[in-house]
């Protein structure tokens, strides 16, 4: 056999592993609630290809290729287990598997590493927590999405309705336009299910959701139990209101919390999920999510001022082009952001820098910041220059990022990349809030320039679920536990 039919065949075998792990991963997902990551990467609805090309990350973020050959084993461990709601790292699993010099079969070792998961300490599932979208532009329809391909899955949350403003047209006309959207877009694709529009209830299903689409131009003027929603989380992505007062007109029957997708204002806390989540107060009935480039920045900024300490930074943000600019030169309230947007770049401002502040309360090292916005459509960068307390090398920074993309609290939040060719569209669609190049960091001494890159649309509409779910009381444990 020559070395091509060789790398073949392995392939069809691994091909062959990894089919068979699909009924498996979507048996857990379905009847227990369990969703299967890999690396903090989901396995729930994937492809055959998809799942070999997961695995094969593992080699430019843990310096080895990860093998279905590998994984499948714990992957049977957990069917025989009596798990209940929750998030199971198989790369993680096998990865700790390896490092422990126990002889514990994979059996043992699985059911040791899951054990908050199982028999009398597993969570019960629960009734699902309504939500409602107050608005449907980019960053709505994404979290509509995600919501959809969660329901059921664990999460416990179920989107109920969508409130939008009437089209000016025939209400049949203006649903069926809505629902177009949802299904097809130019950037992140055809969504993953069926969709179809009931015009005689104002009703879009999606995937089997039937979600309720209500016209209004004045929150005060909606009453959500006529429409059999209750104690439902409202997420606000219009942005028109951005204080309490304002964002407290969503307080209305039905509605028990309102979260903002959008930079808040005044005493509105700005949560940025994996760094400050864990203090927002029970009863607070109103957050904000803080905006795309705060998620990018401060987890890492965190994870530096962790090991590093920081004493002061200056972040430049290369944004894409967003709905508030023209597409051709114009009156805008903001000069530069008059001119076009697909045919400039655009120096302007941002609001990220002051608000780590919000999410980091502890920093006490200034943090300036700027940005410009550019003719792409989606994918931006944050440039984050750092003073550190002390001195360290490029070596050590990286491998400690590494390490808190793959095994920290902020894995989720965190990614790592060491592809020497990778450009802003090869992160459209990531699920983090922000991704380290390691190719592009630049450290000297006590000054670390770090590289970040973000799906500003659905790497941030990740974070808001992440947040929405934690208010709920549905975000479930993962485990392995991240390493703290």
């Amino acid at each position: 056999m020559t070395v091509n039919e060789d790398s073949f065949t392995n392939w069809k075998n691994r091909e062959e592993i990894a089919e068979s792990m699909i009924p498996i991963i979507g048996k857990l997902y379905r009847e227990r609630d369990v969703t299967v990551l890999l690396h903090s990467r989901s396995l729930v609805n994937k492809s055959v290809v998809s799942i070999l090309k997961t695995h094969r990350f593992a080699r430019q973020i843990a310096a080895a290729e990860l093998s279905v050959t590998e994984t499948l084993p714990f992957l049977q461990a957990l069917t025989t287990l009596d798990l209940g709601p929750s998030q199971i790292d198989i790369g993680m699993l096998a990865a700790t598997y390896k490092a422990d010099d126990r002889g514990l079969s994979v059996a043992e070792f699985t059911a040791e590493a899951v054990a908050g998961a199982t028999g009398a300490n597993k969570i019960e599932r629960r009734e699902p927590r309504d939500v409602v979208l107050y608005g449907f532009g980019r960053i709505g329809r994404l979290v509509a999405r995600l919501l959809i391909e969660k329901a059921g899955s664990g999460n416990g949350l179920r989107l109920r309705a969508i409130v939008v403003r009437g089209g000016g047209g025939r209400a049949a006309e203006d649903l069926v336009k809505r629902a177009s959207l949802l299904r097809r877009d130019s950037i992140h694709g055809q969504f993953q299910g069926t969709i179809t529009v009931d015009e005689a209830n104002s009703t879009i299903i999606a995937n089997g959701n039937e979600i309720k689409v209500i016209y209004a131009g004045d929150p005060t003027a909606i009453d959500y139990t006529a429409y059999g929603i209750k104690n439902a989380i409202l997420i606000d992505n219009t942005g028109k209101w951005r204080d309490r007062e304002g964002l407290s007109q969503h307080l209305r029957p039905g509605i028990d919390k309102v979260v903002l997708t959008a930079p808040g204002k005044g005493d509105v806390p700005n949560v940025v999920h994996g760094v400050n989540h864990d203090m927002i107060k029970p009863d607070e009935q109103i957050l904000s999510c803080a905006s795309c480039t705060t998620n990018a920045i401060v987890p890492p900024l965190k994870a530096m001022a962790d090991e590093y300490g920081v004493l002061r930074g200056h972040v430049e943000t290369v944004h894409s082009f967003t709905n508030d600019q023209n597409l051709l030169d114009n009156y805008h309230k903001s000069e530069r952001r008059g001119r076009s947007a697909p045919l400039n770049m655009v120096i302007t401002e941002t609001g990220a820098a002051s608000a780590v502040t919000k999410a980091l309360p502890d920093l006490k090292a200034k943090i300036t910041g700027s940005s410009i916005r550019v003719p792409v459509p989606d994918v931006s960068i944050a440039i984050l220059n750092l003073h550190l307390a002390r001195e360290t090398t490029r070596e050590e920074v990286l491998d400690y990022l590494r390490n808190v993309s793959l095994t920290s609290p902020l894995k989720r939040q965190i990614d790592f990349i060491s592809a020497p060719d990778a450009v802003s569209s090869d992160f459209i669609g990531s699920r983090h809030a922000s991704i380290v190049d390691a190719g592009a960091t630049k450290v000297e001494g006590d000054n670390a320039i770090l590289y970040l890159w973000y799906d500003n649309e659905f790497g941030y509409s990740c974070q808001v679920i992440r947040v929405v779910q934690y208010v709920s009381g549905v975000e479930y444990p993962t485990y392995p536990a991240p390493q703290v």
